[in-house]
């Protein structure tokens, strides 16, 4: 890419507000072209380009497939998109979500990575669980440069802490301050390029939607025992012990975070399900004990009474179980709720 420098932004909850400060400081004429994901609902308005456009004098607008890249420019992914760079153009693709997500922090990261190797930054705003830390990382080790928002000022603290947890040595700014470092890191003469690993270069390929990759070729690495909250498919561990996370057959890719937080959401639904069974179960049974009273067979109507009371208790226990949230329920009163009805 003739060593166009990049710097690719990824926030998510409470990173709107870091989003309007960072450019707000941001210098014009800054050596780079930057891009940004936020992530956001695949049917909402793709309106948070015009927002920023009204708090900074650099131009911003919303990335269009196949737009070239400018330097001291921002581009913002839409909606359902993934956000790639390519011979120094933009690459939007509906390729499998990342994290739960389309667009992905990661997958920004990764192609920032792959096209730019040290031209290349991350910044990593405020947002709950650990998109975007993964891929700075990667950004890292091919010879980019890692920023982070303060934690402390972040609204919310763990997609920064998760960052600084893969990339202890990334710089640490106030997301008002972040602009004056990008400034200084695009000056910096740049490093002789790292070559992309295998498994960045498969990583960016399947997130674009390549399917000889997909269709070939299982994931490179080793099949973990755990099925893809989003297909069921088999998922296997790209990163290994020092970066695990984890993709399966057709794309899908999950950290370690975001994987537990699918999980405990289709446990739930999982749940759900049973406590619906058991009260149709419940509904049922009544009704078989009603007809059985009417037509005087007495057995199949106690018999019936005493499945419904059985399904009754269990479908009190499961549902005191979903009402507190997954903590442990008691034998007797399912839980130790306050008088006040609150839950401990």
């Amino acid at each position: 890419m003739d060593n166009l420098r990049l710097v690719g932004i990824g926030a998510s909850a409470g990173g709107v507000e870091a989003l309007f400060e960072l450019v707000a400081g941001l210098e014009t004429g800054l050596d780079a072209a930057l891009l940004v994901v936020v992530h956001q609902a695949s049917g909402g308005p793709s309106v948070l380009a015009d927002l920023l456009a009204r708090r900074t004098a650099v131009p911003v607008a919303t990335a269009r497939h196949g737009a070239p890249l400018v330097p001291g420019a921002v581009l913002v992914a839409p909606p359902d998109a993934h956000l790639h760079v390519s011979d120094g153009h933009v690459v939007l693709t509906h390729g499998p979500k990342e994290n739960g997500h389309r667009p992905g922090i990661d997958p920004l990261f990764r192609s920032l990575s792959f096209a730019a190797g040290p031209a290349a930054t991350g910044v990593v705003l405020s947002g709950l669980l650990d998109d975007g830390a993964s891929g700075l990382l990667d950004i890292v080790r091919h010879g980019g440069t890692a920023v982070v928002q303060d934690a402390d000022e972040a609204h919310y603290d763990a997609m920064p802490n998760a960052a600084l947890e893969q990339v202890p040595g990334a710089v640490v700014r106030r997301a008002r301050d972040i602009g004056a470092v990008l400034a200084e890191i695009t000056s910096r003469p740049l490093l002789e390029a790292n070559r992309p690993s295998n498994r960045l270069t498969y990583e960016v390929r399947v997130s674009r939607g390549a399917e000889r990759e997909m269709l070939e070729h299982d994931p490179p690495g080793r099949p973990v025992g755990i099925s893809c909250p989003d297909c069921s498919g088999p998922l296997f561990d790209l990163g290994g012990a020092d970066n695990p996370r984890f993709r399966c057959r057709v794309g899908h890719a999950w950290s370690p975070r975001s994987l537990g937080y699918a999980q405990d959401d289709a446990v739930e639904r999982a749940l759900y399900a049973a406590l619906r069974a058991l009260e149709d179960k419940v509904a049922l049974s009544h009704r078989i004990a009603a007809s059985a009273d009417a037509t005087g067979a007495v057995r199949v109507a106690e018999k019936s009474r005493r499945s419904a009371r059985e399904g009754l208790h269990s479908a009190t226990l499961l549902r005191r179980l979903l009402v507190a949230g997954g903590r442990s329920v008691g034998p007797a009163d399912g839980g130790s709720d306050d008088a006040d009805g609150s839950v401990r």
